[in-house]
């Protein structure tokens, strides 16, 4: 396991971004024991330490060569692709640009003359553009800003490259599965989004960790996290009830 993998899991059971619980639920309406907070890296050291892990990633995937721009979409993606940026150059002496979209276009200012959806203006025909983001799930948002890329290359009459997208922590599940009424139908696997985001887009996407290796790293070295309200170990018990939950939801 790379460092800045057991650095991730490391800082998501030291924040406390990582716990277990009963009676957790996702946003799609299914069960899980465990749930990732990442607005838990809300300080300028936490915030730094996440900057360093996509950075580590980048470098350690060779994609830092192949990439001009670091782009993170609004809002959580900003503060992201800022430390990586900051990341990489401090620890690794790759100085790249960074940017982020704005949720409604500017009219003002240097927006009178330029109408770019991106808030620093650093795209450059040819250039080669690595998203970040803190999760990926439906990857709605992800298709969201490839359209506002695309939408600003015709604009300007350029060629913009997605080399790629980054996001912190892959949570290695389907997406649910719904009833003819709505409702989610338990005990039953979807698509795998990600995957079928790389085959409809033909771009790849890195994640800095799986859940599966963090879970599995913090309870073999036995790291305290949130469980029930108490900072304890990983139990078998409750390492049983995760790997079961992967079984059940997990995209193998």
């Amino acid at each position: 396991m790379e460092d800045y993998k057991k650095g991730l899991a490391l800082a998501l059971a030291e924040t406390g971004a990582i716990f277990f619980d009963k009676d957790l639920t996702l946003k799609d309406g299914r069960p899980t024991p465990c749930f990732i907070n990442m607005a838990m890296f809300s300080t300028g050291r936490r915030s730094l330490k996440m900057g360093s892990f996509f950075a580590g990633m980048m470098v350690f995937q060779g994609i830092v060569k192949n990439t001009d721009i670091i782009l993170g979409p609004s809002y959580k993606g900003s503060s992201i692709a800022l430390s990586t940026a900051i990341s990489l150059w401090i620890d690794h002496r790759f100085d790249l640009l960074f940017d982020y979209d704005r949720k409604e276009l500017k009219t003002h200012g240097e927006a009178t003359v330029s109408k770019s959806i991106f808030v620093n203006r650093t795209f450059f025909d040819g250039c080669r553009i690595f998203i970040v983001d803190d999760v990926a799930t439906s990857m709605e948002t992800k298709y969201d800003l490839i359209r506002k890329i695309e939408t600003e290359a015709c604009d300007r009459g350029m060629k913009f490259h997605i080399v790629g997208i980054g996001i912190a922590v892959d949570r290695e599940q389907t997406t649910a599965v719904y009833d003819r009424d709505g409702n989610v139908v338990f005990d039953q696997k979807g698509e795998n989004a990600i995957d079928a985001f790389e085959k409809k887009s033909g771009i790849p996407v890195y994640s800095v960790a799986g859940i599966v290796e963090v879970i599995d790293y913090l309870y073999v070295e036995k790291i305290p996290v949130i469980i029930r309200g108490v900072r304890t170990p990983i139990d078998k018990g409750t390492k049983e009830e995760f790997d079961e939950y992967i079984n059940t939801y997990g995209v193998n």
